[in-house]
């Protein structure tokens, strides 16, 4: 398929990558004209602005949309809508907030574009690793640009499949799911991105207290001087909490084992604001996830092990510019 790719950042260059890989055929565009020159030497075709993307795409059109939430993605969205025709889709694959998005359906609905939100998740490793997407919107402009989404995603891997799903949907085992209507991708999103949040906070207080039990407050017999990439490394291979984001401590004591060189600066890119205004309105409990953001907005104050571990682990999945001493070879 053709498939036009707006915002070349850190994500949106390898989804163009990915999907050319897979043999599809994309058209990008980025404000930066550096960044489309540099995917265009990978086989995409790139382009100086979105008039000229939309008229060198095949009927109907798709474009994606990688771009921050906020403005810059609402006005792309509108310049967008004036350009495209009936039958054709926008698809946003940033981290919008899902009420932007019912919005914005409804805006374009009047002109016959369809309008999608894909909360896509894999940060910097999807080229490689694939993305995980939640999808919201029209049922008929999802199942068409299923291609897409099947290139994009993971796949089945070697990931043990779950008993009892043999009549459940299969684009799930995959790494990818439609949601619902327009919205539930994003809000799947959000929810998935508080979620992350405390599983980060999670570790990063587990280790703080290990680091910890060398203090000099506690009486000479108790303490422990215990090595901290080495436990991360022993919980990687057998134990009930591995996972990634524990596969993303372990490099980072790896390669520097006090963090030293880590800031301590956490950001929240909004969906973690969402996810708790969410449970409020919802009258749901969030303790967890309400105090892992309340902890980003601490690290900007003062800087523990615990925060310094949670600015590498965000480093190590999304390439977020936080102080590291090697983000700037992350950006694009």
């Amino acid at each position: 398929m053709q498939i036009g790719i707006v915002g070349l950042g850190r994500m949106g260059g390898n989804i163009a990558r990915r999907l050319m890989k897979a043999g599809h055929h994309c058209i990008v565009y980025d404000a930066n004209p550096d960044a489309g020159a540099v995917v265009a030497k990978d086989g995409a075709r790139a382009v100086k602005s979105l008039d000229e993307m939309v008229a060198a795409l095949e009927r109907p059109a798709t474009v994606w949309c990688m771009l921050p939430a906020g403005d810059v993605t609402q006005s792309t969205v509108d310049v967008l809508g004036r350009l495209m025709q009936r039958g054709d889709t926008i698809i946003d694959g940033g981290n919008a907030f899902y009420r932007d998005d019912i919005r914005r359906a409804k805006a374009l609905a009047g002109k016959g574009v369809d309008y999608i939100d894909c909360g896509t998740s894999g940060g910097v490793w999807g080229l490689e690793r694939g993305y995980c997407m939640m999808i919201g919107g029209p049922r008929a402009a999802v199942e068409r640009l299923d291609p897409i989404f099947k290139a994009l995603a993971p796949g089945l891997g070697d990931i043990p499949r779950t008993q009892g799903r043999e009549n459940g949907d299969p684009r799930a085992e995959q790494g990818y799911i439609h949601a619902g209507p327009t919205g539930a991708g994003h809000f799947v999103k959000m929810v998935h991105n508080g979620i992350e949040y405390g599983l980060m906070q999670a570790y990063a207080e587990g280790f703080d207290i290990l680091r910890g039990k060398g203090s000099d407050a506690l009486p000479q017999d108790q303490r422990l001087d215990l090595n901290l990439p080495d436990i991360a490394e022993v919980w990687r291979r057998g134990s009930v909490i591995s996972s990634w984001l524990l596969d993303l401590t372990a490099s980072a004591f790896a390669h520097d084992p006090q963090l030293a060189h880590v800031s301590g600066y956490v950001e929240d890119s909004g969906e973690g604001r969402w996810t708790v205004e969410a449970a409020i309105e919802e009258a749901v409990p969030a303790e967890v996830l309400t105090c892992a953001l309340y902890t980003r907005f601490r690290s900007r104050q003062e800087h523990t092990l615990a925060e310094r571990l949670l600015s590498a682990m965000r480093f190590g999945f999304g390439g977020h510019k936080e102080g590291h001493p090697a983000a700037a070879k992350a950006e694009d």
